[in-house]
């Protein structure tokens, strides 16, 4: 009876320990891609419950509604979360998921100053890169900077400014006062998630999966 004991209360502790890490790939209407546990990303129709006892509530575009470990949970494109753990705390470290393309390029959406934009992992770029275009959408006011420079880029050089960033978020990453560079022109199309954000994560690459995790 004692070993009996004993193994249930073994079962129980590792349970209890368990924990269920849940990545959001795609979003649709109606449908969800969730990576679960570094798996194969899988589409999950609202309504369906996940092996691992995750159910859809709903989906759309933007927003994913999860409910796991009985608590109910909304996540981004790019987000995730680990549900599961001893401590009952979900919030855990900050993550962001990002994945790659054919190109082998990571890419994820995220938030500048509360503005949506589309990031590319970019481990060359010294700042947070950007075209003027793009700051002018973002309504960042960087002709006034001092700190004017010139670049070069795929035409030749161009003239760039170095700013300051409110917030740059994306995942569960929230980082404040980030350097960046505002380039004139078009170019690039997509802001570029430079070194003064990665120096301050933990990169991790399995396959065409990457996560970042917030150092400080």
């Amino acid at each position: 009876m004692r070993i009996l004991t004993l193994l249930i209360g073994l079962v129980l502790s590792c349970t209890a320990f368990a924990e269920t890490q849940i990545n959001v790939v795609g979003l649709f209407s109606g449908k969800a891609i969730l990576a679960i546990n570094g798996s194969q990303p899988k589409t999950w129709s609202v309504g369906q419950t996940t092996p691992e006892g995750v159910r859809i509530i709903s989906a759309n575009s933007e927003k994913v509604v999860l409910e796991a470990d009985g608590k109910r949970r909304e996540l981004g494109m790019g987000q995730g979360i680990s549900v599961g753990s001893s401590s009952g705390d979900t919030s855990g470290a900050q993550t962001a998921t990002l994945f790659g393309n054919n190109q082998g390029h990571f890419i994820g959406d995220g938030f500048i100053n509360g503005t949506s934009v589309k990031f590319l992992v970019d481990t060359g770029a010294t700042t947070v890169a950007m075209s003027s275009v793009q700051a002018d959408r973002l309504g960042l006011v960087y002709m006034t900077s001092e700190r004017e420079s010139r670049v070069g880029t795929a035409s030749g050089t161009a003239k760039a400014w170095r700013v300051s960033l409110n917030t740059v978020k994306v995942g569960d990453i929230v980082l404040h006062q980030v350097d960046a560079m505002v380039i004139a022109g078009n170019s690039p199309p997509v802001v570029l998630l430079g070194m003064s954000v990665l120096n301050r994560v933990q990169m991790q690459r399995d396959g065409l999966v990457m996560t970042l995790t917030k150092k400080y």
